[in-house]
């Protein structure tokens, strides 16, 4: 009944190979034998163990389940030898009475057909019937289990030999009947006791199975327990091993992180910060940076809703497989962006970052985004100095293209008052300090602007560009400090170094007018200059940077007849009512269209004489005029009257105010208007000459300045 052990092993071997989707790269398999080599033959030896386990419980279970069989048959072998000695009793007396025998006979041949039946089984192997009347199958008998079963066969032959006519006939004689039933009294209990010891026989085959059973379980559970130890161990082993290197690369990666320049982070399809963030980016963008943070909501505060919007397309763009990296990398909108930050006080602060994405790929899916982000700023505000060194030389060389095409007179005298007025400066600026009555360095600044802007206002209307700019840049830093009323300590150390650059550009100048007069000297004379087309070009200048449209009117041919002082002040008189004009007077196209007025104003500039001998500068445009109610809220504003006091005020009175030092209707500052200086320089050139000064306004209509003076 056992089978061999080969036998038991033989299908697992004969298992083919589960088919496999993909044969892995020969050096991916020896890295993986190689690492987990240990392991792997011991889960094999795990697996074993168990499927040998398995097959031998299998087997012995069999075995167990067929002694069973064998026992529950050899228990109704016994039963059949009592029922058959029984029945051939009940026969005896059955036919000694004369009674009918058929009943019986037919028992009689049931119980012989099942024991002769049975019993040959168990010799020899076979089938037999159960006790459901259903054909089981059973084994030969082991020899030790043989040599009963043939000496209960010895002692069944004589008997059955007996019974033997018995089922044969349909009415057997009481003879034949009385011969079987003393045999069954001679042997009947021998055969008993046979069959007795071959059911315990069969049980001590089943317990030594079982015994077997239990030992196999036994050292299969000892040897896959000792496996698995093993298999733990090694684990445990190598996942301490692998935690180590883990944590060895993990610290590797702090250290690389907290060290490099650059900011560098991962970023997940849903545009969240990776695990691990560079120590870098919390400087970079003002503040602590979390691991998992999101990305967007990073960059919200700090950059325009346009230029978020464009980076989240970006990013989709790139997280999308089919779309080529290579192919967006040109239209990365946070390639240089600037960022509105807080610097380490708090204080505001603008940083310019570029930040650069390259997929992380997982097959054909775009696994991550790495981000590097890099603070560009110091190269931003180098490139931003360099274009503004360009711009600055570019500016020195249209001054110097500018004053080869002016006029060599009007180039000559305007660097002898440029010179002048700003060696004045010089001169009451050292007169400056901490020891300066207020009242007096208040007037030593208001003269000191009027100077600087009488410069500005001369190089505007000779395109000098750089100088006037030059000259702005200086008017602002006097102007700070006519606001601030304080004239001494740190507010006067800027001054000396911006009137020394402008000083240097109108000494630069004045080396081309000694080639002018050395020319003059040759014989190539020197024309008077053409102060009418000086302004007329100031004049268009103003409108092109106030977007007006302007035409100058210019009768100045007496300018020239006159002494040379008088021509110079008229000239700075002429230059600050002109730019007056453009600022305040001119209206833009459209507003002059509303007023039915041509959309281009007039500018008239003109010299006429008296017959009194005296001579008038007369400047007029054809602009909104003087708005009295606008100059009232001005002086409201400035908190120079009460609104009672202002309300009180005449025309006259009002008027008078535009020019007072600081006085403009003009709130925002340009280059040409907005710091009440100029009419204040007019002011101060109409004392110079003994002039008077008229003025007439006409709401609407126009403004004219009237200087009148007498030689």
């Amino acid at each position: 009944m056992s089978m061999p052990a080969t036998a038991a092993l033989a299908p697992p071997a004969a298992v083919p190979a589960r088919p496999r989707a993909a044969a892995p790269s020969p050096q991916r398999s020896h890295w993986a034998l190689g690492k987990y080599r240990e392991i792997l033959i011991a889960v094999a030896f795990f697996l074993l163990f168990d499927l040998a386990v398995l097959v031998l419980n299998f087997v012995v279970s069999y075995e167990i389940a067929q002694d069973a069989v064998a026992i529950n048959l050899s228990g109704r072998q016994r039963m059949l030898t009592q029922r058959m000695a029984k029945t051939l009793f009940a026969l005896e007396v059955t036919q000694a009475r004369g009674q009918p025998t058929e009943p019986l006979l037919d028992e009689l041949r049931t119980a012989v057909n099942l024991f002769d039946g049975t019993l040959l089984a168990f010799r020899q192997g076979g089938s037999a019937t159960g006790g459901d009347g259903k054909r089981l199958s059973l084994e030969a008998v082991s020899p030790q289990t043989l040599e009963i079963l043939q000496r209960a066969d010895a002692l069944w032959q004589p008997w059955r030999a007996r019974i033997e006519p018995l089922r044969q006939a349909a009415s057997p004689d009481l003879a034949s009947i009385s011969a079987a039933a003393d045999h069954a009294r001679q042997h009947n209990l021998a055969l008993l006791g046979l069959m007795n010891e071959f059911t315990t026989a069969l049980e001590s085959d089943a317990n030594r199975r079982a015994a077997r059973l239990r030992q196999v379980q036994t050292a299969g559970i000892v040897l896959a327990l000792v496996n698995f130890l093993f298999i733990l161990f090694k684990f445990i082993r190598r996942l301490r091993m692998s935690d180590a290197a883990i944590e060895e690369a993990t610290e590797e990666n702090r250290e690389i992180l907290s060290s490099v320049r650059e900011g560098l982070f991962l970023l997940t399809p849903d545009f969240h910060l990776g695990t691990q963030v560079s120590d870098s980016v919390n400087a970079m963008f003002g503040r602590p940076v979390r691991a998992g943070e999101g990305f967007v909501p990073l960059l919200a505060p700090l950059v325009p809703a346009k230029t978020l919007a464009d980076a989240r397309d970006y990013l989709d763009l790139l997280f999308t497989p089919h779309v080529r990296e290579e192919l967006v990398q040109s239209i990365n909108p946070l390639s240089e962006v600037e960022l509105a930050i807080a610097d380490s006080l708090g204080r505001p602060a603008r940083r310019h970052l570029a930040f650069q994405f390259n997929r992380v790929m997982a097959g054909q899916d775009v696994r991550h985004l790495l981000v590097t982000v890099q603070d560009v700023s110091e190269r931003v505000t180098l490139e931003q100095q360099l274009q503004g060194e360009r711009q600055r030389a570019q500016r020195e060389f249209d001054l110097l293209l500018r004053a080869f095409e002016a006029e060599p007179a009007a180039l000559r005298r305007f660097v002898e008052r440029s010179e002048s007025s700003l060696l004045q400066v010089n001169d009451m600026l050292s007169q400056l300090g901490s020891d300066a009555h207020p009242r007096q360095a208040e007037r030593t600044v208001n003269a000191m602007c009027r100077h600087v802007h009488a410069v500005k206002g001369e190089a505007s209307m000779l395109g000098f560009d750089l100088l006037a700019a030059t000259a702005h840049g200086l008017e602002s830093r006097l102007q700070a400090l006519r606001e601030s009323g304080e004239f001494g300590g740190e507010a006067l150390l800027a001054l000396p170094v911006a009137l020394e650059d402008l000083l240097a550009r109108v000494q630069g100048l004045k080396r081309l007018t000694r080639a002018h007069r050395q020319q003059a000297r040759d014989g190539s004379g020197e024309e008077a200059p053409d102060l009418g087309r000086q302004i007329s070009s100031l004049v268009q200048r103003i409108a092109a940077d106030t977007g007006k449209r302007a035409r100058v009117q210019h009768a100045l041919e007496g300018l020239a007849a006159l002494p040379v002082r008088h021509q110079d002040a008229l000239t700075r008189i002429a230059v600050q009512l002109v730019r007056n004009a453009m600022s305040h007077g001119i209206e833009p196209p459209a507003q002059r269209s509303q007023a039915r007025k041509p959309e281009e104003g007039t500018v008239s500039v003109r010299i006429d004489s008296a017959d009194d001998g005296a001579v008038d500068l007369v400047v007029h445009d054809d602009g909104a005029g003087l708005d009295l109610q606008r100059i009232r809220q001005r002086l409201l504003d400035l908190g120079w009257y009460s609104a009672a006091q202002a309300d009180d005020m005449s025309a006259q009175q009002l008027l008078s105010h535009i020019f007072k030092p600081g006085f403009s209707t003009t709130v925002s500052v340009d280059e040409h208007s907005g710091r009440g200086i100029g009419l204040e320089v007019v002011t101060a050139h109409v004392r110079e000459l003994g002039a008077r000064l008229l003025l007439s306004s006409q709401r609407g209509r126009g403004t004219e300045f009237r200087v009148r003076f007498n030689l």
